[in-house]
C-alpha cells in the first residue's frame, strides 16, 4: 500500500545518509535483530523505570522525587539517542519486515534529537531544561494588583470569564511578555537539536518529526493541507458568525466586520478553542440544557463511581472489566497529606497489565467526559501489551488522543437514559436542543484545527530555515492570520516572541498528533456508530452496548504500532484515508444554521 512504500522511500534516504564507507561489510539480518532484541530491553526497562519514577513524582510532590523523575528521563534520552545513532548502522541490512519498522521506530521516538558530541548534547539539555522552566514559571505581575502576579492558570480563568476588552488585552499581554526571554536559547536550541536530527539521517528536526507518519514529509504536509482545506467552509462559517456576535458585544472599534478576529477577544489565551465565548453565540439561548453536574451532585456520585460509569462503558463493548490493580494503585481523588498532579492522565506502569488514572475527580459534567476519555488510553494500552516492546503504543501519535475523544462522543443524552442519570423524556428534550451542544463542540474542535496545524507548521519553518530567525514573530502572526483569521491584538515585532508563550513550543512537544485526532475521532465514530446499527443523525450517536462496535475497536487497538497506521485506520473504518468528511456529516446540522445566519454577512478574512 501507499503507506509501505512512502516508509520504504523514508529508508532509502535514510540508508544513503548513512551509508558506510566503500567496502566496509553490510550488517547481516542476524545482527540487525540481535541489535533490535537488546535494545528492545534495554529501553523498555529504562522506559518501565521512568514510568514508576514520574507516578511517584506526579503523585507525591518533592524536591526527592523530582530529582529521581529526572534522573529516570535522563537515562531514557541518554539511551534512545544512543540506540537511534546506532539503528542508523544496520539500516542498510536485509531486514524482515517486522525488523524493519522496529529500526525506524527506533530513529524516529527521540523528539529532541541530541547532537553527537557530549559537550553540544550538555548545552542542548541545558536549554531544553531552561525553557521549559522559565515558561513554567511564568507569571505576570499587573501594578494594578499592587505586587500580586498571577499564574497562567490566574489568567486563563479571568480570561475565560471577562467580558472587559481592555482588561483581555492586559491580560494577554502580560502573559506574551514572558517569552522574549527565551528567544536566544530558542534559536540555539534549533541549531544543536537540528545537528542532531541531520546525525540520525534527516534534513532537520521538522523533517524528522514528518517522517513518523508512514508517508513521506512532503505527503504529510500534502495531507495536512488537504483535511484543512475540506474544513474550511465550516470553520469559515463558524468564525463568521463568532466574529458577528462579538462586534455586537464589543463594538466596531474593537471588531472589524471584515478580517481577523483580535486574539485577546476569544476567551482563550492563545485562541486555540472559544468555548468561554459560547454565552454570546448560542443558538437557542431559551432552550433548557443538560446540567449533569447536578444530576451527578443529587445522586451523591463519588469519584470512584463516576470511574464505575466509564468502566461500565467499555464493558457493555464486551471489553473486560479493570484489574483490581488499577483501582488500588490508581489515585482518584486529590490526597490531604501530599501536594499531587491533579491533570487528567492515563498510564500503563509497566506497559502491560499495570494501568492506572491519575485525576483528581470532582461529580461534574466535565470530568465525566474527561474519565470516558480517560479510559480510552487505558483500554488501548491494555490491548496492545501483548505486542513487542517498541509496537507498545498507538498506530501514530494521533490515534491515543483520538480513541479517548471518540469515546467521549458517545456520552450523548441517550446514552445517560441508557445509564439512568436522564430519564427518557428528559433525553428527548436534551436531543432538541442539539445546536446548542453542536455549537459548544464546534467551538472547542472546529476552532481548534488551524490553531492544531499552524503551530507545527511555524516550527517545520523554523527548522529548515525557510522562517531565519529575524523573521520568527512575523511569520507566526502571518500564520495565524492566513490560517486561522486571527490577528495580534496591538502591534507585534521581532523583539517579541510570541510562539514562545505556546507551552508546546519551548517544551519541545510536538502539536500535529491534535490535529490528527482532531479527524481521527470523528472518522471512527462514523465507522463505529455504522458498526452499531445506528440509524439518525451522526451527532445522537452513541455506541454503548454494541458488542459489534467493541469487537472492531478490540482489533484495531490490539495492533499497537505494529502496522502502518492506514491499516490500523482500515481495521476499524474500512478506509485507510484520513479525512474530514465524518466530521462535517457530525457538523452538518450547525453548518446549515451558521450558513442562515451569515446571509447577508461579509464572511472570509
Amino acid at each position: 500500500m501507499r503507506a509501505t512504500i512512502a516508509l520504504a522511500g523514508l529508508l532509502t534516504a535514510i540508508v544513503a545518509a548513512a551509508a558506510p564507507p566503500p567496502g566496509a561489510p553490510r550488517p547481516t539480518r542476524a545482527e540487525a535483530a540481535a541489535f533490535l532484541r537488546a535494545a528492545e530491553d534495554e529501553i523498555g526497562a529504562l522506559w518501565i523505570a521512568r514510568e514508576r519514577a514520574n507516578w511517584v513524582r506526579a503523585t507525591f510532590i518533592t524536591e526527592d522525587t523530582e530529582a529521581l523523575a529526572a534522573r529516570a528521563e535522563e537515562a531514557v534520552m541518554e539511551a534512545s539517542a544512543r540506540l537511534a545513532r546506532e539503528a542508523v548502522r544496520f539500516a542498510p541490512a536485509d531486514l524482515a519486515p517486522a525488523d524493519r519498522r522496529k529500526l525506524d521506530l527506533l530513529r524516529l521516538t527521540v523528539t529532541l534529537p541530541p547532537p553527537p558530541t557530549a559537550p553540544r548534547r550538555a548545552e542542548l539539555a541545558a536549554i531544553a531544561t531552561r525553557m521549559e522552566n522559565a515558561y513554567s514559571k511564568g507569571k505576570h505581575c499587573p501594578p494594578r494588583l499592587k505586587g500580586k502576579c498571577l499564574t497562567l492558570d490566574d489568567i486563563s480563568r479571568r480570561m475565560a470569564k471577562s467580558r472587559k476588552p481592555d482588561e483581555l488585552l492586559e491580560l494577554w499581554r502580560g502573559w506574551h511578555a514572558i517569552a522574549p526571554p527565551l528567544r536566544a536559547d530558542y534559536r540555539r536550541y534549533v541549531e544543536l537539536a537540528n545537528e542532531g536530527a541531520r546525525g540520525l539521517g534527516f534534513k532537520d528536526v521538522g523533517d524528522q518529526w514528518r517522517s513518523r507518519y508512514d508517508m513521506k514529509p512532503a505527503e504529510f504536509e500534502a495531507l495536512a493541507d488537504r483535511l484543512l482545506k475540506q474544513l474550511q467552509p465550516l470553520y469559515q462559517q463558524l468564525h463568521c458568525h463568532v466574529r458577528a456576535k462579538l462586534r455586537d458585544r464589543y463594538g466596531a472599534a474593537a471588531v472589524p466586520e471584515k478580517g481577523p478576529i483580535p486574539a485577546h477577544l476569544l476567551g482563550n489565551m492563545w485562541a486555540q478553542e472559544w468555548t468561554n465565548v459560547y454565552g454570546l453565540v448560542t443558538p437557542r439561548p431559551a432552550a433548557k440544557s443538560l446540567d449533569l453536574n447536578r444530576l451527578l451532585k443529587a445522586r451523591k456520585t463519588d469519584a470512584r463511581g463516576m470511574v464505575k460509569y466509564a468502566e461500565g462503558f467499555f464493558v457493555s463493548l464486551g471489553l473486560t472489566p479493570l484489574p483490581k490493580s488499577f483501582w488500588d494503585r490508581s489515585m482518584l481523588t486529590r490526597p490531604r497529606d501530599r501536594e499531587v498532579v491533579c491533570h487528567a492522565s492515563a498510564w500503563a506502569v509497566d506497559y502491560d497489565a499495570d494501568i492506572r488514572i491519575k485525576m483528581c475527580i470532582e461529580p461534574t459534567g466535565e470530568d465525566f467526559t474527561t474519565i470516558h476519555h480517560e479510559l480510552g488510553h487505558n483500554y488501548y494500552q491494555f490491548a496492545y501489551r501483548r505486542q513487542p516492546m517498541l509496537f507498545r503504543d498507538s498506530a501514530n501519535d494521533g490515534f491515543h488522543e483520538a480513541l479517548g475523544d471518540t469515546i467521549a462522543l458517545s456520552v450523548t443524552p441517550g446514552y445517560l437514559a441508557r445509564v439512568g442519570l436522564l430519564k427518557p423524556a428528559q433525553a428527548t428534550e436534551m436531543e432538541r436542543a442539539e445546536l446548542n451542544d453542536l455549537m459548544q463542540r464546534a467551538l472547542e474542535k472546529i476552532a481548534f484545527l488551524p490553531f492544531g496545524y499552524l503551530v507545527d507548521r511555524w516550527r517545520w519553518g523554523v527548522f529548515s530555515g525557510r522562517t531565519p530567525p529575524s523573521g520568527y514573530n512575523a511569520a507566526w502572526w502571518r500564520l495565524r492570520r492566513d490560517l486561522q483569521g486571527v490577528s495580534e491584538p496591538v502591534p507585534r515585532s521581532e523583539a517579541d516572541f510570541d510562539p514562545g508563550a505556546k507551552y508546546h513550543v519551548p517544551s519541545n512537544v510536538p502539536y500535529a498528533r491534535y490535529f490528527l485526532a482532531s479527524f481521527l475521532q470523528f472518522q471512527f465514530h462514523r465507522a463505529l456508530c455504522k458498526t452499531a446499527g445506528h440509524e439518525g443523525p451522526l451527532n445522537r450517536c452513541s455506541i454503548y452496548g454494541s458488542k459489534a462496535a467493541g469487537a472492531k475497536l478490540q482489533a484495531m487497538m490490539e495492533m499497537g504500532q505494529s502496522r502502518p497506521w492506514p491499516e490500523a485506520l482500515r481495521a476499524l473504518t474500512g478506509e485507510d484515508r484520513l479525512d474530514a468528511g465524518a466530521m462535517l456529516e457530525y457538523f452538518k446540522p450547525l453548518h446549515d444554521w451558521l450558513a442562515e445566519q451569515n446571509r447577508g454577512r461579509t464572511c472570509g478574512w
